[in-house]
């Protein structure tokens, strides 16, 4: 296994992943694609990196993307983490995070900003974030809906 760069051939593969999960809503997935086409259309856009773990057959099973927070000192958005179902519990949320920061270190980046839900749903993404060393610095009541928090976790890099 190793993670490289997206390709587009990764994009079919990677909705389907988003699709099998059963995790994310219609929205979140057109939402999710729209930013992977951003990133395999416009190579000058400097708003979102992706890159993928891919299997030995060069086939992605999982992939993070993030990007600079504009008007910041070296501060990242972790918009997206997803592992295919058939790879978690294997340590490839880890090892993509552990490439971003790696990434973000050589580049000068200082923090990594990560928002997640309050709802039951997302604990096992809330337990993640806690366990790769991430700290809860705000929550916005309500923020997604009635009784769903915006959940923001950073992770200093320093």
């Amino acid at each position: 296994m190793e993670i490289r760069p997206l390709q587009q051939k990764d994009r079919t593969r990677l909705q389907s992943i988003l699709i099998s999960t059963r995790f994310f809503t219609p929205e979140e997935i057109e939402v999710a694609m729209e930013v992977i086409d951003i990133v395999l259309t416009d190579p000058n856009q400097r708003d979102y990196k992706i890159d993928c773990m891919v299997d030995d057959q060069d086939q992605a099973i999982g992939y993070i993307c993030y990007g600079p927070v504009t008007m910041t000192q070296s501060t990242f958005d972790l918009y997206w983490i997803e592992v295919d179902q058939t790879f978690q519990g294997e340590g490839i949320g880890s090892k993509l995070l552990d490439f971003l920061e790696k990434n973000l270190r050589d580049m000068g980046g200082r923090m990594i900003l990560a928002d997640t839900s309050s709802i039951s749903q997302y604990e096992r993404t809330q337990r993640f974030y806690l366990k790769e060393g991430f700290q809860e610095v705000a929550r916005v009541p309500d923020y997604y809906s009635p009784s769903n928090d915006r959940i923001t976790y950073c992770k200093r890099l320093n």
